[in-house]
């Protein structure tokens, strides 16, 4: 319990002091916003900060925090620190950057802003890439509230799914005001009571919580480097995130309250992560045991069992209506960013509802499709295309600092490297990928982040360099 409680007392000094020097990257701040500026009343809608956090953490939440920090917890407690210190340096950095980078060219999404600074060559394949991620998002989010639906009521898994996606539909085309900004706080607030709930069963219960150690636990052996940062994606760093930012940016009152709406949402979700992974170790008492009922009982399954196990009726019926609010709020403003995307990609009038609902029925149908496939399977997939995503918007916001803000590029390049060399290594190395041996791929990973840096360090700084001394 100490140490969850330090490494929550370290997520909050982050956000106290380190958030502070990411902000001062866009200081002077620049008003009115695109919310006031725009104001549309579908997309484009003024709203309180602390509203604009809550909807923020329920679009980025989802199972990310629970699921992937279960799973991570098979490490043992060296999971922790990447939460930690990947979110104070890494996932709440990307967030603000990508929801502020947004609100500086009139809420534009991650496509554009891709497009933007890293070439314009990259428009239509990372639009591709984007709308297809969002849909496995939503069909990943769908599947994993419906299995938990099933366990909980016997129903067909397949008659839920159909529930979700028609609350999908109405999330995605209605004003973001007058549906998702009035039931995300309340649905914000039960995600944290949920965790909350979770921790204070088992300091009830006596159950021992885990000590820190950096000792590889893994039941079977499997490296914690990248694996393990891979499959802890939401909780510590994200690229989903990147597609949400853009959608929260659109109704910000002020640039001010970017740093507690972006950067604070995801030391929320971070926390959120700390007590879940803390939960899976504690209740299990160990990694061998958790390992075995993840595989067993699937992600969901194990959420059930310490939910019922240490909460109590109330306490239960609190965390499992958290846990099946988690994916169905992020499922549906990933499949409202992916119509978003689209529309703006083809200058479509945002109030046009018929273009919106023919554009969300057809993404319906992918989802509906990729939702028969297994959740690990798509869980797999997800997550390193996740982390991939997370990269690419860490350069995106590299190269923006290098043209706005040189001085602060630091804050963007070195996890940028890192994710680098994390998500080459892992998809060599990886089933996923082209199983190559884990030392070859390290090696080849690392070769991969020192070119890309090299080639980068000589394209904007040695190149402005001499920009400077032809003009002189």
């Amino acid at each position: 319990m100490l140490f969850m409680l330090v490494f929550i007392a370290i997520l909050a000094i982050g956000y106290l002091l380190y958030s502070k020097v990411v902000e001062r990257a866009f200081l002077p701040f620049r008003d009115p916003t695109p919310a006031i500026r725009l104001n549309d009343g579908m997309d484009y809608v003024p709203m309180s900060r602390w509203r604009d956090q809550l909807i923020q953490l329920l679009n980025i939440a989802g199972t990310g925090p629970i699921f992937g920090a279960l799973m991570g917890a098979k490490w043992g407690p060296i999971v922790f620190l990447w939460i930690v210190i990947g979110s104070i340096i890494g996932g709440a950095v990307h967030d603000y950057f990508t929801g502020m980078m947004s609100v500086r060219h009139d809420g534009q999404s991650a496509s554009w802003l891709i497009g933007h600074y890293l070439g314009g060559w990259l428009r239509y394949p990372i639009l591709i890439f984007l709308v297809f991620f969002l849909v496995m998002v939503s069909a990943t989010m769908a599947r994993s509230a419906g299995d938990l639906l099933t366990a909980l009521t016997g129903l067909p898994v397949i008659f839920w799914i159909g529930v979700i996606l028609i609350y999908f539909l109405a999330s995605a085309v209605l004003p973001i005001n007058k549906f998702i900004g009035k039931i995300y706080p309340v649905f914000g607030v039960m995600l944290i009571l949920m965790a909350v709930t979770v921790i204070a069963g088992l300091l009830v219960g006596g159950y021992e919580f885990p000590t820190m150690t950096l000792e590889n636990l893994h039941p079977n052996g499997t490296e914690y480097y990248p694996d393990m940062f891979i499959t802890v994606a939401c909780g510590a760093i994200s690229g989903f995130h990147a597609t949400q930012s853009p959608m929260v940016s659109r109704c910000l009152e002020k640039e001010k309250d970017g740093r507690m709406v972006f950067y604070g949402a995801m030391i929320i979700e971070s926390v959120i992560a700390l007590m879940w992974a803390t939960a899976g170790l504690a209740f299990y008492d160990g990694t061998a045991a958790l390992a075995d009922a993840l595989s067993n009982g699937g992600a969901s399954g194990v959420v059930y069992e310490i939910a019922t196990g240490v909460a109590g009726p109330l306490g239960a019926v609190l965390t499992i209506v958290g846990v099946m609010i988690c994916p169905i709020t992020t499922g549906d403003t990933a499949l409202r960013s992916a119509r978003m995307m689209i529309q703006d990609d083809n200058s479509h009038d945002l109030k046009d509802t018929r273009k919106m609902v023919t554009i969300t029925l057809f993404l319906m149908i992918l989802i509906v499709f990729l939702c028969a496939l297994d959740f690990t399977v798509l869980w797999n997939y997800f997550s390193w295309m996740n982390q991939t995503l997370a990269c690419i918007m860490l350069w995106t916001a590299t190269v923006f600092l290098l043209l706005t803000n040189k001085k602060y590029s630091f804050i963007t390049f070195l996890p940028a490297l890192f994710m680098t060399m994390t998500v080459s290594t892992f998809i060599l190395h990886s089933n996923l990928g082209l199983q190559l041996d884990y030392n070859i791929s390290l090696m080849i990973g690392a070769f991969i982040t020192v070119v890309t840096a090299v080639l980068f360090v000589r394209h904007y700084f040695v190149g402005s360099i001499r920009k400077k001394t032809n003009e002189e």
